[in-house]
Parts: C-alpha cells; structure tokens; sequence
C-alpha cells in the first residue's frame, strides 16, 4: 500500500455522505441565464415583474423559471387559469437539496395541454424556514405529491387538507431521508434500528380512518364479525376414463 492509499481511504465519498453538509450557507445552484424565451415565462415578467427571480434552459429544451416562493400559489394560480398559458395539468411536484446549507428547491412540472407546452417552476427555500403554500386547491394531483416532498424531505404546505407521511411510517423518528442532512446509515444505530423493527405494533401499518373502520378486511359496512368455515368440499364429478373395445 502506497503513501496515498491510506489517505484516498479515510477521505472517501463515503466518509463525506457519512457526515453529512457543513452548516455553512451557500449560494443557490442556478444555471446561465436563459437566451432563448418562452412565451409564459415572458407574460409571467410582465405580470408579475420582480417575483419572477430567473430563468433557465436546462437538458437542451426545458424552461425553467424562478419564481418568488411566497407567491407561488397565485402565480401557478395564474399559469392555470391564464387563457395564454393555460397549465391545466400538474405532472409532478417535487424538491431538491443540494446540500452545504443551500436553499431547498421546491418543483413543478407543468403542462398545457392545449398548447403542447411544458414549463418547469420553481421556489427556494431557506433550511430555517421550509414552509410554502399548498397548491392542492389548484390541482387534485397535488394531495398526494405534496405529501412525498413533505415526507422525503420535511417541507411543510401550509393549507394541505391532510399532510401526513405517505412513504415513511408515520411514528418514523429518525427525519426526512432525502435531505443532504441525513446520515447515510439513518440517524438511530443499528441496534435501536432493529430494537425498533422488531417492537413495531401491526397498527402502525395503517392511518387512524382505517383503525377506525375497526372491521374485518374487505367487510362490507355494517356486516358483523365473522370468520365463516371454509366451503365443505363438493364429491368429485370426474369418472375414471376407461379404454373403448
């Protein structure tokens, strides 16, 4: 083993995931402003003027703009409902972190189906105040989505009618997974981890509305407790099969 060996070894990427992103606040993680333009992006600037924060081409054809985080419901509002913009469908909400205290970025895929046109929004939000508004009241597909982002990475929407984990059991202590912040073996020892698999209660697999159905599985409402006996086995109809002469 070479000088270098032992170092490369104590300084791997994995040590670095390990220990997770220094606290120092960095700088958002924004490409070049974008040369070409889009015609949403150009009516939201006329709009909205100074909450429109950047603008960006990103993988060769994908627009994506800045927008001020504390507007964004009315101005994805206005994406919805604008004749000339018209995003009637949100395809996905999601966030990113990029880790050494940048802000968070909250996303939103948008896309107009009357205009064949996609735009990709987004919001930054500092780590000490993870909160923005929930766009659930603009589309129906925002319930769920929300809730992943809220689960996976510890935003809150502030008006979601239900925010509540969605992948994670809802008793998990040790955080939001995907943020940069969180150990790469989870924030509990192994032990504890497996001291917490091994106690965990079968309710916990189901939300409060379902324990308080309090029936049998796949029981029509209203149908009493029951476990029937399984069905008597009928007489077996088959006749052996015997050789023509």
């Amino acid at each position: 083993m070479t000088e270098r060996e032992p170092a490369l070894a104590r300084d791997s990427a994995l040590d670095a995931v390990e220990a997770g992103p220094s606290a120092v606040s960095g700088a958002p993680v924004r490409l070049d402003e974008a040369s070409a333009s889009h015609p949403s992006v150009d009516a939201l600037r006329a709009r909205f003027g100074d909450a429109v924060r950047h603008h960006e081409v990103s993988a060769g054809d994908q627009h994506v703009v800045y927008v001020d985080a504390a507007r964004n419901r009315e101005i994805l509002g206005w994406l919805r409902d604008d004749r000339a913009a018209h995003y009637d469908l949100l395809a996905d909400v999601t966030a990113v972190d990029f880790g050494a205290g940048r802000p968070l970025q909250v996303v939103y895929q948008l896309w107009s189906m009357r205009h064949r046109r996609a735009l990709r929004v987004k919001c930054e939000l500092p780590l000490s105040h993870l909160v923005i508004d929930s766009v659930e009241p603009l589309w129906k597909t925002a319930d769920w989505l929300e809730r992943e982002v809220y689960d996976l990475f510890g935003v809150k929407f502030s008006g979601h009618p239900d925010l509540r984990r969605i992948l994670m059991p809802e008793n998990y202590a040790e955080g939001h997974p995907l943020r940069k912040d969180f150990p790469l073996r989870g924030r509990f020892s192994r032990a504890e981890q497996t001291r917490r698999a091994l106690s965990q209660d079968p309710h916990d697999h189901y939300i409060p509305a379902e324990l308080e159905i309090g029936r049998d599985p796949q029981a029509a409402p209203g149908a009493p407790r029951q476990h029937p006996e399984p069905p008597a086995k009928r007489p077996s109809t088959n006749r052996p099969l015997t050789r023509g002469k």
